[in-house]
């Protein structure tokens, strides 16, 4: 089912389009619409549910990601040392994004994050100026009494309680105690550390999403158009400055000309289609790196050699379990509940790992199907050093882009994350977690194993986080690779805003679904208050 409103007519214009309905795209769409002089159009490539009474299955249950149903159908290459080995990477094509379809894990990254981005040329997204956006668009069931967070924002969060955890998942809180871990009561306080319940942006299984919680409301505005199934195949532009998007023709759709694209003409165009695809959208209207311009026969606008040349993730390795009660693996338990947050055995970087108890598992013959005894402890480098890349295929909308985020190289990296596994694979034996397992099955306990054969082991099974950023990161004019100043305008022309994750001078140390909606609060809240600024 895809509900949409009428398309508009081929040539009109709107003073802001705003392309990718996700985690910062609904946002913005959201927060500049406010002014009601304002005419703001919300494209999506994907369908539109207007009601929740008519979410698919897939879309309401946040117990579990939706892995199919809603999904780009992209793979990644994980790491070098295995160029022939992909997996699927999963992103949300729907309204609401990955934020509609993901784990509803709610974790905002810590202040030295933004501080860092701050420090490399941003002032902006310093962790005082960001502090009042993540609790702008927060609604802290536990904690909105405190000055760090909010307490009526569009976005519900709320923490398990001692009842709702699955036994493994409070196994793995008193292990963590036991090998030294604090507990720490409210992951996202800006000093937390160490294991705590994790933080959720759900309601019992109902996910809260930005298509929930920001354009549920936002949707009934006359001066808001969401337009879904509208797919952008470029920016136009007259001259030097964005003028609108020209969208694939769509059958079901009325296309401007016989048989040809559609063209909505706006005063600024916001790209938030994602670290993934605005790099695509980017390079097909002439933005990007030389040589790959130049391979599809495309005349540069602007050329800009960090669209898709830095690309960061948050590469996991994993510790898989055989489960001595199979029970508590079942489909319809919270696929995660806890989380230790912490520094790595002899690194410099604080708060550059974490572990993860995941309830169910794949394992076995069947990559793609849960093993129904297995759980896993899953521990992630969060600060990441490395860089990867992403390439585009083609300048069909629809082709789909060579995705390297270059794990398992970084000799920094691949140290702290061997420390990390040794430390999951020490919990894993640790009462009263070590109760719950049957056997140990992977890495394989029965071989020793040296810190440079897990590193050579890491270099091959190292996997994502699903945690996609920098491919057209902000930063000062003199960074070579900088392609968007810390306000998301694109250097070298006006008109083009880029707010999504893209824009990360460095991935975050957290999942980067809230972080994502605060670069939504950002430039949305820049767009509303200061357009002179986007010359709006």
């Amino acid at each position: 089912m895809m509900c949409a409103m009428a398309a508009l007519q081929d040539g009109e214009r709107v003073d802001v389009v705003v392309v990718g309905a996700g985690a910062a795209g609904a946002v913005v769409a959201a927060r500049a619409s406010e002014d009601p002089d304002r005419r703001v159009v919300l494209l999506e490539a994907g369908p539109d549910y207007p009601l929740a009474a008519a979410l698919p299955a897939d879309l309401l249950d946040g117990h579990d990601n939706s892995y199919t149903a809603h999904d780009w159908g992209l793979d990644y290459v994980p790491v070098s040392a295995r160029a022939d080995r992909t997996d699927r990477f999963p992103r949300g094509r729907v309204t609401g994004g990955s934020t509609a379809v993901n784990t509803t894990i709610a974790l905002r990254g810590t202040p030295a994050d933004y501080d860092g981005w701050a420090a490399l040329g941003n002032p902006a997204w310093a962790w005082a100026s960001v502090l009042p956006a993540f609790n702008r668009l927060e609604r802290d069931l536990d904690f909105g009494t405190e000055p760090y967070h909010g307490d009526a924002g569009p976005i519900s969060i709320r923490r398990f309680t001692d009842r709702e955890l699955v036994p493994t998942q409070a196994a793995f809180l008193d292990a963590c105690a036991a090998a030294g871990h604090p507990r720490c009561d409210d992951v996202n306080a800006p000093d937390a550390v160490g294991a705590a319940v994790m933080a959720v942006n759900k309601l019992g299984r109902l996910r809260i999403s930005v298509a929930i919680g920001y354009l549920a409301a936002a949707r009934f505005r006359p001066n808001l158009h969401i337009e879904a199934g509208a797919t952008v195949r470029r920016v136009l532009f007259e001259g030097r400055r964005a003028c609108g998007v020209e969208l694939e023709p769509d059958p079901s759709m009325p296309s401007g000309t016989e048989g040809g694209p559609r063209r909505i003409l706006a005063d600024v165009v916001v790209l938030c289609a994602g670290a993934v695809h605005t790099p695509g959208v980017l390079v097909r209207s002439g933005i990007g790196p030389a040589a790959e311009l130049a391979r599809f026969g495309i005349e540069p606008v602007q050329v800009a050699e960090g669209v898709g040349a830095c690309l960061q993730d948050h590469p996991a390795l994993a510790v898989v379990c055989l489960a001595r009660h199979p029970e508590l693996c079942a489909a319809d338990l919270p696929l995660v509940q806890t989380i230790t947050r912490y520094t790595a055995a002899g690194s410099d970087r604080p708060l550059d790992v974490n572990i993860e108890l995941i309830t169910r598992a794949r394992w076995g013959g069947n990559r793609h199907e849960q093993h129904p005894r297995a759980f896993l402890l899953a521990p992630s480098l969060e600060q990441v050093q490395g860089r990867g890349r992403l390439r585009q295929t083609g300048t069909d909308p629809a082709a789909r882009p060579i995705i390297e985020p270059n794990f398992g190289v970084d000799p920094i990296d691949v140290a702290r994350h061997v420390a990390a596994w040794r430390d999951a694979i020490a919990l894993a034996g640790t009462a009263p977690l070590r109760d719950f397992v049957a056997e140990v099955v992977f890495p394989d306990p029965a071989r020793a194993r040296t810190d440079d054969e897990l590193a050579r082991l890491a270099a091959t099974v190292s996997a994502s986080g699903y945690h996609p950023s920098c491919t057209a990161h902000m930063g000062p004019p003199d960074d070579p690779l900088a392609v968007v100043d810390q306000y998301g305008r694109c250097y070298g022309v006006d008109g083009l805003v880029v707010a999504d994750a893209s824009i990360m001078p460095f991935v975050p140390r957290a999942n980067t679904n809230l972080t994502s909606i605060m670069i939504g609060e950002m430039i949305g809240e820049w767009l509303r208050r200061e357009p002179d600024r986007y010359r709006v």
